[in-house]
């Protein structure tokens, strides 16, 4: 019989970490939170220090009674819940339904599930640590105080089943002001004249800088005319050469959050599926019948970028065998962790970085594997040695007018070799040669090209970005973000158009309520102060009332008033102005969850629904009397068409805008590229394009 049980979260870390301590050991899961506040009810005393009333999760009698049978059999319980604040809150939560001594070294925390972290971390256990539960349950309360106070009125003055959170109103706010940026954006002319050289019978490509004084913006057509009256023949002098060797660093191991990013810009993964495959490859993946399930990457959860010794000498070793000693990084200064990052625990890494992506693909799914080469690579990289490039500056004259070129080439490769991080604007870098010059050296120029642009708005926020937002602002926290945003999906407040966010009439509706009646609730400030006061709490800095009765007091009148003053907000179902063709009841316009739709007003007799197709103010170019309209497929995939359809079959994946094309007159359209939009000339004999600024 064991003498000692330990308790995990998970049934799939449960098998592995028995296996790893011996027969006196019985490893049994929680399989999360046994205990948490009433879905029925508030479940806090706001008159008597928001004292929370915690109650048995349903489901969740069994197991407590499994875990009180089994703690009845043995010497001593451990507790190994996560580390983080909510797995510390699940060890409490436990000590308190198993009566253990919350004082007593019942805590064991480990970051990694490997035999050897696994056997260290029941060397050092501890007690509980109150301030990391005290700052979970701040944020339990806070978040309870919010949703159920405000969650109500929304669904009285509007719909049945909305909500409204600190994190989730934020985010929602800055999806709609970027919205409200791109509808209000005026587009800019500007110009740029590109000039293509020779030198030594090599070809090469320079942009129009300005007189040999100062840089020049050019704003017009004539202005980029009389600047090429000024050139002339097509001789050009080398006034200027500067070499520079610039040395380009490898970015950190992964953060939760740099993660999120990364797997969105590379794996096209959404940030749910990136944690729940991370988790997969935390917990364990059987490798053998004979090794078992082995945790695969260190715990998933984490703002810190440090790396043991034992990891960064592990790395070094494989990168000395496989690249040499020069592929090696020197001693590394540690960057230091942002004011509100939890330090508890490293990065994201390989258990091992000996356990390469490619031992694993006969053993790992398609994505688990993706998401672990993504991994590994990044923390490999992230102890390889800086790339250095050299770098060349040209300008070229010609009487005033000045052409700048600039080359780069990869000196030494460096992490370069093995991984680049991606980027949500730019491209990756590339070699671009120059041939040799000299002060003094004539150029020939070949063509000097003026081109037309047009500045774009900012774009709409993909995940990555809008992840990358929240963290820079200090809203939240990485662990909460996949949740959050799947909330803001699933309430219909947002939706994805080609993998951006999208505000909805409901989302504008609620965002609307929520910023007249809590304005502090969308305050990116105050949300973001909210979040230090929580990390003070965790460091024993602030007591947890303190922080939820600062915020109540205020918070409880604006309820009241709320609920007194907010008018009903009915969605009224607009005629739609045609007939339904299936039993020819007036059809109206009707708001869902993913925005308005066009239904029958004879519902529920009448089930016919239609999509509502979206004028782009551009005539058809094929009948030259329709209107092209935006349409959705059967696979949500957004493209164009002529409203005279089916009598024309005009039909384009690319939005076409509303200018001929400059060159040919022929149709323009908006083309999306990894780097961004670029404006293209349909007309495939015409190789017009502009590339607008961000």
């Amino acid at each position: 019989m064991a003498d000692y049980l330990v308790i995990v979260e998970s049934p799939a870390k449960a098998k592995t970490i028995e296996r790893y301590l011996g027969k006196k050991y019985k490893v049994k899961a929680s399989i999360g939170h046994v205990r948490d506040l009433p879905r029925s009810q508030m479940g806090i005393d706001t008159e008597n220090n928001y004292d929370p009333k915690y109650i048995t999760i349903r489901g969740k009698g069994p197991v407590l009674q499994e875990l009180k049978t089994a703690a009845k059999k043995v010497k001593k319980i451990y507790l190994a819940a996560d580390p983080d604040r909510e797995g510390e809150a699940i060890a409490w939560h436990l000590a308190t339904a198993l009566n253990i001594d919350i004082n007593s070294d019942c805590r064991v925390v480990f970051n990694e599930i490997t035999k050897e972290a696994i056997l260290e971390s029941f060397k050092h256990p501890r007690p509980i640590n109150m301030d990391l539960v005290d700052a979970q349950q701040a944020r339990r309360i806070l978040d309870r105080l919010v949703g159920y106070n405000i969650s109500p009125i929304l669904w009285k003055k509007v719909k049945k089943g909305l909500s409204a959170g600190r994190v989730q109103s934020v985010s929602l706010r800055l999806i709609i002001d970027r919205e409200n940026e791109i509808k209000n954006f005026e587009p800019e002319e500007y110009w740029s004249i590109e000039g293509s050289f020779e030198k030594n019978k090599k070809q090469f490509d320079a942009l129009y800088y300005g007189n040999g004084k100062e840089k020049i913006k050019l704003t017009n057509e004539q202005q980029v005319k009389e600047i090429l009256k000024g050139v002339k023949g097509s001789e050009f002098e080398v006034m200027n050469v500067v070499k520079k060797e610039r040395k380009r660093n490898a970015s950190p191991a992964f953060t939760t959050s740099s993660l999120q990013q990364e797997a969105a810009r590379k794996l096209n993964f959404r940030a749910k599926k990136t944690m729940m495959l991370a988790q997969q490859l935390y917990e364990g993946i059987e490798l053998s019948k004979k090794e078992g399930a082995v945790g695969l990457i260190t715990y998933m959860r984490t703002d810190s970028t440090r790396i043991s010794d034992t990891a960064k000498a592990e790395a070094k070793s494989y990168i000395e065998t496989k690249y040499g000693k020069d592929f090696i990084a020197g001693e590394q200064k540690q960057a230091k962790a942002k004011a509100n990052a939890q330090d508890a625990h490293e990065a994201i890494r390989p258990t091992s970085a000996m356990r390469t992506p490619e031992e694993l693909k006969a053993i790992l799914s398609r994505d688990q594997l993706r998401l672990y080469r993504l991994i590994w690579e990044r923390f490999i990289a992230s102890q390889m040695a800086p790339a250095v490039l050299d770098t060349v500056t040209v300008d070229l004259q010609n009487n005033d007018v000045l052409f700048r070129a600039n080359g780069s080439q990869v000196k030494f490769a460096g992490f370069m070799k093995l991984y680049i991080e991606g980027t949500d604007d730019q491209e990756e870098e590339t070699n671009k040669l120059l041939p040799e010059m000299e002060i003094g050296d004539k150029v020939k120029s070949l063509e000097i090209e003026p081109k037309q642009h047009f500045t774009q708005p900012p774009p709409r926020y993909s995940e990555a970005r809008l992840v990358k937002t929240l963290e820079e602002l200090g809203i939240g926290r990485p662990s909460t973000y996949a949740p959050t945003l799947d909330t803001i999906q699933k309430r219909g407040y947002v939706q994805l158009d080609a993998k951006r966010f999208v505000p909805t009439e409901l989302g504008e509706i609620v965002h609307q309520a929520t910023l007249e009646f809590f304005p502090e609730i969308i305050n990116i400030e105050f949300t973001a102060q909210m979040e230090h006061n929580l990390d003070e709490i965790e460091e024993g800095i602030t007591q947890w009332v303190n922080v939820i009765d600062e915020f109540y007091k205020d918070f409880e009148p604006r309820v009241k008033y709320a609920d007194e003053v907010m008018e009903k907000i009915e969605i009224k179902d607009e005629p739609a102005g045609e007939d339904c063709e299936k039993c020819g009841a007036p059809m109206v316009f009707k708001l869902g969850r993913y925005g308005k739709f066009m239904a029958c007003s004879n519902f529920p007799d009448c089930r016919n629904t239609k999509a509502i197709v979206k004028p782009i103010d551009v005539k058809c170019p094929s009948c030259e009397t329709g209107e092209i309209v935006e349409r959705k497929s059967k696979t949500k995939r957004i493209f164009y068409g002529c409203n005279q359809y089916p009598e024309c079959d005009f039909v384009s994946w690319d939005k076409p805008i509303s200018r001929p094309c400059p060159k040919c007159s022929a149709l323009l359209v908006e083309k999306k590229l990894k780097k961004g939009v670029q404006i293209q000339c349909t007309n495939s004999e015409c190789d017009y394009e502009e590339t607008p600024s961000q």
